[in-house]
């Protein structure tokens, strides 16, 4: 069997997220301890004893979901030996993506989210940008609805996520006017998202722009497995094209769709989604209803990783 790892991205966070394996497993310390040193503060005092609101903060939610996915991942090849087909992850998630399959280091990649969340926060102030998902309608519908709404300003489509789920992300005034436009076009739900910013769309350029430096120095190791892009639904080139895809997909779409069906024309015949929450594996359902998939991210879910992996 092929095993497609997902590494979830913002929204999976939850107080208490990773202390199950933190507590059981010394290779989970060793993440935890890491990315607290990488950061100069401590990432187990954030994922078990911070608030809700501290964990919604961007800066403090990208680090936090990141180290909580590698640990797992960590303990997953330790306790399984797992060896993926390949993976992808959703927005933040794929940077541990790439740390999981040696591409980046874990030092580089949860201080390059922290200087992400910080920035992407930053770009547009407080209550001037909103995101909302739009559910029953087709791509090129919901693309002709952002077109139409953009005399109120900037609102695009930034997360195709499959089963005609998608997610509109601009200014404020521009994706309500959208939602209303995609209510008239017989959508079945419109639903405005809790967030803190607009992202993936190109309201994010000044986010890009001051983490091209910090992306740039970075030098990408060896892929242990291929890693499928956001922006393009293809696999990064071995040593290539790292920053600058990264780069890109703060202000471009996800591709998530695409993403999942990429791996599965790999040969992926089962999807491990590895982290807190089961945003991916939903997605998954939603797109290829009859493929299994499982979560891990705590010591209880083994057996069915187990089961899944044969």
């Amino acid at each position: 069997m092929g095993i497609g790892l997902l590494f979830p991205g913002q929204a999976s966070q939850f107080p208490g997220m990773g202390k199950e394996l933190h507590d059981a497993y010394p290779v989970a310390r060793e993440v935890f301890r890491e990315a607290s040193e990488a950061l100069g503060f401590s990432l187990a005092d954030l994922c078990f004893r911070g608030s809700e609101e501290d964990l919604r903060r961007t800066e403090n939610t990208q680090p936090s979901i990141f180290t909580v996915s590698v640990a797992a991942y960590r303990v997953l090849e330790e306790e399984t030996g797992i060896r993926p087909l390949c993976a992808a992850g959703h927005s933040l998630g794929e940077y541990s993506a790439l740390a999981a399959s040696g591409a980046l280091s874990l030092f580089d990649a949860v201080r390059l989210l922290r200087s992400r969340g910080r920035y992407m926060q930053e770009a547009v102030p407080l209550g001037e940008g909103a995101m909302a998902a739009v559910i029953g309608l087709s791509p090129d519908a919901v693309t002709a609805v952002c077109r139409d709404a953009g005399r109120k300003g900037v609102v695009e489509p930034a997360n195709f996520n499959g089963g005609n789920q998608i997610v509109i992300s601009g200014s404020a005034a521009a994706v309500a006017a959208a939602c209303e436009a995609a209510k008239s076009a017989g959508a079945k739900m419109v639903m405005p998202l809790p967030v803190s910013a607009p992202f993936h769309c190109s309201l994010m350029k000044p986010a890009a722009l001051r983490l091209a430096p910090e992306l740039r120095a970075v030098h990408p190791g060896k892929f242990a497995f291929p890693v499928v892009a956001n922006v393009t639904a293809e696999t990064y080139r071995q040593g290539e094209g790292v920053a600058e895809t990264l780069l890109r997909q703060i202000v471009s779409p996800v591709r998530w769709e695409e993403c999942v069906r990429r791996m599965r024309a790999m040969g992926v015949t089962s999807f491990l989604e590895v982290g807190p929450g089961k945003v991916l594996s939903g997605l998954v359902r939603r797109i290829e209803r009859d493929v299994p998939a499982a979560v891990f991210c705590a010591p209880a879910d083994l057996p069915a990783v187990r089961s899944l992996s044969g």
